[in-house]
């Protein structure tokens, strides 16, 4: 899937969005093209068209942002770049972790909950990381919200085209 990256007319970040709707804002005259990407969508036609990157809206939209990231697996897995909080690695499927049990009281929130291979959850079972003798890789954090749009911006591969227009 080709995205583009969908900026408000402050240089905010709003969202990502599909070519195919870029290209109707773009026929609509609301968003400006501040950069093109190297790729190309061909018409029935035959016509040759290139692909946004960045689109700037020319008018502003008031936009609510959340106070913080919502708690969830996906959003702590990224926090984490998809690596097991104990041993580093990341291949296999990765678990949520409470580093304060649940069963002792551990809240379901970001400061308590790393990533974790399947072996090091259950090597660790319910008791605590020092209980257990092992250590940490990371400090668990609530993530802010331009934490998750940069983090978004590399996984598109997008965070040079940014860099380069002054907006990361």
């Amino acid at each position: 899937m080709m995205s583009c990256v969908l900026l408000n007319h402050d240089y905010s970040f709003l969202n990502v969005v599909d070519w195919k709707r870029a290209m109707c804002l773009i026929a609509k005259g609301k968003v400006q093209i501040l950069a093109w990407s190297k790729k190309t969508v061909r018409t029935a036609e035959g016509i040759v068209m290139k692909i946004p990157a960045v689109l700037k809206l020319i008018k502003l939209i008031r936009s609510l942002y959340r106070a913080r990231v919502p708690f969830s697996k996906r959003n702590v897995l990224i926090r984490d770049g998809h690596r097991c909080a104990y041993c580093g690695c990341h291949e296999g499927r990765l678990t949520i972790d409470h580093i304060i049990p649940r069963s002792r009281g551990g809240g379901n929130d970001f400061d308590n909950c790393v990533a974790s291979c399947r072996a090091c959850n259950c090597q660790k079972g319910s008791r605590t990381p020092r209980e257990a003798n092992m250590m940490l890789l990371v400090r668990p954090s609530q993530p802010t919200i331009s934490e998750f749009l940069r983090l978004k911006a590399v996984k598109m591969g997008m965070d040079g085209i940014l860099a380069d227009l002054g907006i990361y």
